[in-house]
C-alpha cells in the first residue's frame, strides 16, 4: 500500500499511471488513499480524487471498488458537505448510463435478451466461445452490451444501498429509484424490476424497525412522506406498464401503508393517479366490485378538485362508474371468502346495492349520457321478461361508439366502455331468468334461447348454474324434455317441517270463524292474604331458581361459544394455511406461465425482426421504399401483427417478380443486340475480306524474312558446335575413367547395403517364426488346461450327484427301518395293553367270586382295592386311547423312539434319547401310573404272593423266543426293559405330540 503525504500526490500519481496505460495500478492507488484512515477530513481535493476514481471504476467496470470508495467517502463528507457526495453519485450514474447507451448504440440497438443481469456466464456460452473461432453477430453484441447493462444495474443497486435510510440524502435516493425504474421500463427488465421493488420494501421495513437509527428519515414530515409516496407511485406506474399485476397490487399495498402512517391525506393529483391505476388492476383481476368503487372514488376526486377537466371527460368517467357498477353480479359470490374480508366489507358497506344508492344520491346520473341511462333503467327498474335482451342489445352495441380519449388534464388517458359489454350481457341474461321465473313455471329451451340472442344455450346454462349456486334464481333444466322449470327447488323436508304448525293455525282460525269467543269470564274470588304471601314466596323462590338456571345456561352457552370460536379459529387457520399454499402454487404456476409467454413473445419478436430485415433487404434491392415497408415499420415504432411467414412470402413474391422482370428485360436487350450485330457484320464483311488479303501478303513477307534469319542462325550454331566438339573430344578418356571409378565404388556400397538388408530381413523372419510358434504352444497348452479343468468339473459334479443319490437311498432305507420298528413297537404295545386288560378283568372276577364271611388277609384286601382302582383308571385310559386318532405319516416319521447307528468301533447300538427339556410337557407324571401298571404278579399265582423264582421281563422272554427286540442304549441299564401300562403322551410347545413309554426314557 503506497502512502502519500498529500492527496494531490496520489491524484498526480494516478494520472501518470493512466497515461502509461496502467489503469489497474492507478485505481488501486486511489482506492488505498480513499480507504485510508489518514484522510478523514473533507477537502476539495478528495472530491477531485473521487471523480477520477469513479471514472476508473466505470472504465474498468469495477463495481465492488466503486461501492467501497463511495461508502468511505460518505463517511467523510456526511456531516460536513453532503452536496459533494451528491455530485459524485450523480457523476457516477451519468457515466454508467452513458457507457451503457454507447454500448447499445454500437450494437445497433439490439434488444437485450438476457434473463437475469446478476447471473454469471453460462457453461454453454463459455464452451461456445472457446470452441467456435468465428463469433457471430448476436454473440458479439451480447458480449458488448450485456456487461455494461449488468454494470449499470449494479450501479443502481450500489447507490440505493449507500443512500438508504438517510434523511440528508432522501432526494438523491428518490431520484436514483426513479432512474432505476426508467431503466427497467426502457429495456423491459421485469426480473430486475421485481428485485428493485423488493429492495425498496426492505429499506422501508428496516426504517420502521430500527427507529433509534441516526439520521433516520421521519415519515411524519410531509416532505419525507411525499418523496416516498412519489417513489411508490412511480413504481406503480412502471408495474402497470410492464403488466406485472402482482407487483402492481403490492405497490398499491405499499402506498396504502404509507398513507395510513399519517392522518393528512396526500395530494389530489397523486390520489387520482392512484385510483386510476387501481381501476386497471382490479379489472384485470376480475374484482368488479373494487373496480367500480375505484372508478367512483376517481370520479368524485376529479369532480371536486380538477377544475381543468372538461364536461365530456366527466360524462365519460360517470358512464364508466355506472357501467362498472352494473357489471357487478347481482348476487353475493363470496361464500368462500375469508371471514376477515367479509367483516371488512360488511363494516365498509361494500356492495352493489350500496354503490348504486350512492351513485343515485351523489347525482352521478346527471352526467351520464342518455344511452347509458336507458340501459340502467332497462336492467334495474323495468320489467320485460320476453324482450329484455332484444331491447338491451342495441344499447350495448352503442357503447363502443361512446368510447373516446380524454383530455390531458385527466389521469386516465382513455375510457373504453366496450370492455363492459360481456359483463352486461351476463347481467341481462340473469335479469331475463329472474323475470321469467316470476311469470312462468316452465318454458321451452328454444324459446329461452330466442329471448337471449347474444348467448347460445350452453353459455346460458353455465350462467344459470352459477346463479342457482348462489341462490339468485331457482331453475331446473330438463334436457330430456327440452324444458326449463322455474320456482322453488327446496327439499321435501323443508316443505313439511312446519306443516303441523300451519295446520294448527288454520284450525284455530276456522274455529274462531265458526264459534266466536264468548265474553270474558268473571275472575275468581280474591284469595286470602296469607295464601298470597305463600304464593309470592314460592314464586320468588321459583324465580331465583330460574335465575340461577338461566345463569348456568348462559355460562354453559358461553363455554360452548368459546369452544366453537376456538374450533372456528382452528378451522380458519387451517383454511388460511391451505389458501396460502394454494396461492403459492398459483403464483408459481403464474410465474411459469408468464415466463413461457415472455419466451414466446421474444421468439416472435426475433422472428419479426428477421422478417423485417429480410423485407428491408428486399426493398433495398428494389432501390425504393414501398408501401409495405412503410406498413411494416410504423411511424410510432409499433410492430404490426404480421407473422414471419407472411413477410417471407411477400419478400419471395417480390423476388420472383424482380426475376421475371429482369428476364423480360434481358430478352428484349438480347433481341436488340442480335439486330445490331447482324447489321454490323453486314457492313464489316468487305472490310474483313480486304484486310484478310492484306494480312496474307504481310504474312508471306514475314515468313520469308523469318526463314532467312533461321537459316543464318542454324549455320552459325552448327559451326560453333563443331568447334566445341573438337575441344571436348580431348577429355573423353578422362571422363570414361572417372565414370568407371564412380560406378565401381557405388556398386560395392550397393552390395553391402543389400547384404545387410537381407540379414535384417532373415533375422526378423526368425523372430516372427519363434513368436508364432510360442503363441501356438500357448494356445495348445491353454486348450489342454481348459479341457482338464472341464473334465475335473464334470467328474466333481458327477461325484456330487452320486453322493446325493446315495444319501437319498440311505435316508429312504433308514426311514423304512424306522417305520418298521415303530410298527412293531405299536404292535407290542397293543398286545401288552390287551394282556393287561385281560389280567385286570381276571382279578376283578376273582374278587367278585369271593364269598362273604370268607377270611381274606389284609394283604389280599389291599391288593384287591389297589387293583380295582387301577383297573378303572386303566379302562378309562384304554377308552381314551382307542378314541385317539391314529398318527399321520408325517408325525409317525417325526416320532422316532430309537435310532440305529454305528459307533466308532463299528458296533450297532441304540442311540440314547435326549433327556426331556422344558420344551416338552406330559399329561401324566410317574406318580399317576396305577400300582397295577407298576407291578404285575405271575400268571400261575394270581392270588398268592409273588413266586420265589425270578421271572424275566416280557421283553427278554420275547427276545428269547426269537422275536425282534430293539438294541439297548448306553443308558438302558437305569431303565427297566419293559413296563406295562399305557404309554405317556408328550405334548410339545409347538403343538405336536407323540406317544412314548418309560422304556424310551433315560
Amino acid at each position: 500500500m503506497a502512502t502519500f503525504a498529500k492527496p494531490e500526490n496520489a491524484l498526480k500519481r494516478a494520472e501518470e499511471l493512466m497515461n502509461v496505460g496502467q489503469k489497474q495500478a492507478a485505481l488501486q492507488a486511489l482506492h488505498d488513499l480513499i480507504t485510508s484512515k489518514r484522510y478523514r477530513a473533507w477537502q476539495k481535493t478528495l472530491e477531485k480524487i473521487m471523480f477520477k476514481y469513479v471514472e476508473l471504476c466505470v472504465d474498468m467496470r469495477k463495481g465492488r471498488f466503486a461501492k467501497d470508495g463511495l461508502i468511505q467517502y460518505r463517511i467523510v463528507c456526511q456531516q460536513v458537505n453532503v452536496s459533494s457526495l451528491e455530485e459524485v453519485i450523480k457523476y457516477f450514474l451519468q457515466l454508467s448510463s452513458e457507457r451503457a447507451e454507447q454500448a447499445q448504440a454500437q450494437a445497433a440497438e439490439v434488444t437485450l435478451d438476457v434473463e437475469d443481469l446478476e447471473a454469471e456466464k453460462r457453461p454453454e456460452d463459455l464452451m461456445l466461445s472457446y470452441v467456435s473461432g468465428e463469433k457471430g453477430k448476436d454473440r458479439s453484441d451480447r458480449e458488448l452490451v450485456t456487461p455494461w447493462f449488468k454494470f449499470l444495474w449494479e450501479t443502481y443497486r450500489t447507490v440505493l444501498e449507500i443512500l438508504r435510510n438517510n434523511s440528508k440524502l432522501e432526494a438523491l435516493y428518490a431520484m436514483t429509484a426513479h432512474r432505476a425504474f426508467q431503466f427497467c421500463l426502457q429495456y423491459k427488465r421485469t426480473t430486475e424490476f421485481r428485485r428493485l421493488c423488493e429492495i425498496l420494501r426492505n429499506h422501508l421495513a428496516n426504517l420502521n424497525k430500527y427507529r433509534d437509527q441516526r439520521d433516520r428519515p421521519d415519515l411524519s414530515l410531509p416532505e419525507s412522506l411525499q418523496l416516498y409516496l412519489d417513489t411508490r407511485l412511480e413504481q406503480l406506474k412502471v408495474a402497470t406498464e410492464l403488466e406485472l399485476w402482482q407487483e402492481a397490487f403490492r405497490s398499491i399495498e405499499d402506498i396504502h401503508g404509507l398513507m395510513s402512517m399519517v392522518k393528512k391525506s396526500p395530494k389530489p393529483q397523486m390520489m387520482a393517479i392512484y385510483y386510476a391505476k387501481m381501476t386497471k388492476i382490479f379489472w384485470i383481476s376480475d374484482s368488479h366490485l373494487y373496480h367500480a368503487y375505484a372508478w367512483y372514488k376517481l370520479f368524485n376526486l376529479q369532480k371536486s378538485y380538477n377544475k381543468n377537466l372538461a364536461q365530456k371527460d366527466l360524462q365519460l368517467m360517470a358512464s364508466s362508474v355506472l357501467l362498472a357498477t352494473l357489471s357487478i353480479m347481482p348476487y353475493d359470490r363470496k361464500h368462500g371468502a375469508h371471514h376477515f374480508e367479509l367483516e371488512m366489507e360488511k363494516d365498509r358497506n361494500l356492495s352493489r346495492s350500496a354503490l348504486l344508492s350512492e351513485i343515485a344520491a351523489k347525482s352521478v346520473m346527471t352526467y351520464v349520457p342518455q344511452e347509458v341511462k336507458d340501459l340502467y333503467n332497462l336492467l334495474e327498474n323495468e320489467f320485460h321478461p320476453l324482450d329484455l335482451a332484444s331491447k338491451a342489445q342495441p344499447l350495448l352495441l352503442r357503447l363502443s361508439k361512446l368510447s373516446e380519449k380524454l383530455s390531458s388534464a385527466s389521469p386516465v388517458p382513455e375510457v373504453q366502455l366496450e370492455q363492459y359489454v360481456t359483463a352486461l350481457e351476463k347481467l341481462t341474461t340473469l335479469r331475463v331468468l329472474q323475470q321469467a321465473s316470476q311469470v312462468y313455471q316452465s318454458m321451452k329451451i328454444g324459446n329461452l334461447t330466442k329471448m337471449i340472442p347474444f348467448f347460445d344455450f350452453s353459455s346460458v346454462e353455465k350462467i344459470s348454474v352459477d346463479a342457482v349456486k348462489y341462490n339468485f334464481v331457482q331453475v331446473k333444466i330438463d334436457h330430456l324434455k327440452g324444458t326449463i322449470h322455474f320456482g322453488s327447488q327446496d327439499l321435501e323436508s323443508d316443505k313439511i317441517k312446519n306443516h303441523l304448525t300451519i295446520l294448527a293455525k288454520r284450525l284455530n282460525k276456522a274455529i274462531g270463524l265458526i264459534q266466536p269467543p264468548a265474553f270474558e269470564r268473571v275472575p275468581k274470588q280474591t284469595q286470602p292474604f296469607s295464601d298470597l304471601l305463600v304464593l309470592v314466596e314460592k314464586e320468588h323462590k321459583k324465580l331465583l331458581a330460574r335465575k340461577v338456571l338461566i345463569e348456568r345456561r348462559k355460562e354453559e352457552q358461553e363455554r360452548q361459544m368459546l369452544e366453537m370460536e376456538r374450533e372456528e379459529e382452528t378451522k380458519r387457520l387451517k383454511q388460511q394455511r391451505l389458501t396460502e399454499e394454494a396461492e403459492t402454487k398459483r403464483l408459481a404456476n403464474e410465474s411459469a406461465r408468464r415466463e413461457e409467454a415472455r419466451i414466446r413473445k421474444e421468439i416472435e419478436e426475433k422472428e419479426m425482426e428477421e422478417a423485417r430485415m429480410l423485407l428491408a433487404e428486399s426493398e433495398k434491392r428494389k432501390g425504393k421504399k414501398g408501401k409495405k415497408s412503410v406498413a411494416v415499420t410504423a411511424a410510432d415504432g409499433e410492430v404490426p401483427k404480421l407473422s414471419k411467414q407472411i413477410l417471407m412470402e411477400e419478400a419471395l413474391n417480390e423476388q420472383i417478380k424482380e426475376r421475371q422482370e429482369m428476364e423480360r428485360k434481358l430478352q428484349k436487350l438480347a433481341k436488340t443486340l442480335d439486330h445490331l450485330e447482324r447489321a454490323k457484320r453486314e457492313e464489316e464483311r468487305p472490310l474483313i475480306e480486304a484486310d484478310y488479303h492484306k494480312r496474307l501478303e504481310d504474312d508471306e513477307i514475314f515468313y520469308e524474312q523469318q526463314l532467312q534469319q533461321e537459316t543464318e542462325q542454324s549455320r552459325l550454331q552448327h559451326s560453333s558446335d563443331v568447334i566445341e566438339k573438337k575441344r571436348l573430344q580431348k577429355m573423353l578418356e578422362d571422363k570414361m575413367v572417372f565414370q568407371a571409378q564412380v560406378v565401381s565404388r557405388r556398386q560395392g556400397e550397393f552390395e553391402r547395403l543389400k547384404r545387410e538388408r537381407e540379414e535384417r530381413i532373415a533375422e526378423l523372419r526368425l523372430l516372427r517364426s519363434q513368436e508364432r510358434e510360442r503363441r501356438r504352444k500357448m494356445e495348445y497348452y491353454r486348450s489342454l488346461e481348459e479341457a482338464r479343468l472341464l473334465k475335473i468339473k464334470e467328474e466333481e459334479e458327477a461325484r456330487k450327484r452320486e453322493e446325493e443319490e446315495r444319501k437319498r437311498r440311505e435316508d429312504a432305507e433308514r426311514r423304512a427301518k424306522l417305520d418298521e420298528i415303530a410298527a412293531k413297537q405299536r404292535q407290542r404295545e397293543a398286545e401288552a395293553e390287551e394282556r393287561a386288560k385281560r389280567e385286570r378283568e381276571a382279578v376283578i372276577g376273582r374278587l367278585e367270586e369271593s364269598k362273604p364271611g370268607r377270611f381274606v388277609s389284609s394283604f389280599a384286601r389291599n391288593r384287591g382295592t389297589e387293583e380295582g382302582g387301577s383297573g378303572k383308571e386303566s379302562d378309562s385310559w384304554t377308552a381314551k386311547r382307542e378314541e385317539r386318532a391314529p398318527l399321520s405319516e408325517e408325525r409317525r416319521s417325526a416320532f422316532v423312539p430309537s435310532r440305529l447307528r454305528d459307533d466308532r468301533w463299528g458296533r450297532t447300538e441304540r442311540e440314547p434319547e435326549v433327556p426331556p427339556s422344558d420344551k416338552y410337557q406330559t399329561h401324566r407324571s410317574q406318580s399317576d401310573v396305577p400300582l397295577i401298571d407298576r407291578y404285575q404278579p405271575s400268571r400261575g399265582h394270581p392270588e398268592g404272593p409273588p413266586p420265589e423264582k425270578y421271572q424275566p421281563p416280557r421283553g427278554q422272554a420275547e427276545a428269547s423266543s426269537g422275536k425282534y427286540q430293539p438294541p439297548r442304549g448306553r443308558y438302558d441299564s437305569r431303565v427297566p426293559d419293559r413296563q406295562d401300562g399305557p404309554p405317556r403322551r408328550e405334548v410339545r410347545t409347538d403343538g405336536s405330540d407323540r406317544l412314548s413309554t418309560d422304556r424310551w426314557r433315560r
